[in-house]
């Protein structure tokens, strides 16, 4: 893969063996995440769907003493 100017930023093309192994279309959002200094890792981000069925399948499985404290969540450094 090459860096390329793109605006005022730096752009990469993706292979299609990438695009293909993360199912990749037009417009879909990706994540790249530093994992060591020269290394990185590129991964799809979920869709509306797969995040609905993530939060399904999270439901009702905080701990029997959670207490949420809006005043806490709200608190501003």
């Amino acid at each position: 893969m090459q860096v390329s100017k793109w605006g005022n930023s730096l752009a990469i093309r993706l292979p299609a063996s990438v695009v293909k192994a993360l199912g990749l279309r037009e417009g879909d959002d990706i994540e790249v995440v530093i994992q060591d200094e020269r290394v990185f890792q590129v991964r799809k981000k979920p869709d509306r769907e797969a995040l609905l069925f993530r939060l399904r399948k999270f439901r009702g499985k905080l701990p029997a003493d959670f207490i949420f404290d809006r005043e806490d969540a709200n608190a501003r450094p």
